[in-house]
Order: structure tokens, then sequence, then C-alpha cells
């Protein structure tokens, strides 16, 4: 079970499905779903969708319950796919990539698994 932290509503710039990473939208205080780690994530979305326009509440920092888009160990850092899942980050870091923090367990794509929210940003490693 997930006790999460912090939980700030933002304005669903356009729909946002439940458990899935969002981002920052392009006006102050809206959110969208991010479709991958190159700008900064705010959180996860809680249970609840919402539709453009509506309230998305936002998971911002401790547990949260967050859709894996791929094969994920416990303890690997999470950043966002196309489709605002939760994806492995593989270190080093081939690109500069924000993380919405960290995967409590592992899974596999479709799975909905725990995640500690703390976002942060992994810089790429130099050649």
């Amino acid at each position: 079970m997930n006790i999460p932290g912090l939980i700030t509503p933002f304005t669903a710039a356009a729909a946002i499905g439940a458990h899935l990473i969002a981002a920052h939208g392009v006006t102050d205080g809206a959110a969208v779903q991010a479709d991958d780690g190159a700008t900064m994530l705010l959180g996860v979305t809680t249970e609840l969708p919402a539709a453009a326009g509506a309230v998305a509440d936002v998971v911002r920092s401790g547990p949260a319950s967050v859709t894996y888009g791929g094969t994920v160990a416990r303890g690997a850092p999470l950043t966002a796919d196309a489709a605002g899942r939760a994806v492995a980050v593989a270190l080093p870091a081939e690109a500069d990539t924000f993380i919405v923090g960290y995967a409590e367990v592992s899974g596999v794509v479709g799975d909905i698994g725990s995640a500690l929210i703390a976002p942060g940003f992994i810089p790429a490693t130099a050649p």
C-alpha cells in the first residue's frame, strides 16, 4: 500500500491518464502527460484520470503507484516513455535525462508498480 506524500492539483492541458508521469504544461499551473525524459517531470498522477481542463492530482513526493512501460528492476531510476509510463534509465546515461524517482518493486510493461517519487536529473556521461 502506498501512502503518498505531497499531492498537488494542476489543470490538465490535455487528457492525462491515471498512474502516469506528468510534466509542466506551457502555462503556470498546467500539467501534461509526459512523453519523454527531456523535460522536467512533476510526479505521477493518482488513480483518477483527468480530462482536458479538469484537475489532475499529481503525487510530487513519496511513494506512488505508476504504470511501467518496460522491464523495470527494483531501485532503477525512472523516466517517462512516449506514453507517460515509467521506464528505467540505463546507466551511464547517454543523454541528459530527467527522472521522476526510483522503482520500489520490479515489474514489466503494463504493471502498476510502486515508485519513490523524487524528481531529479541525470546528466549524460561524457564520451
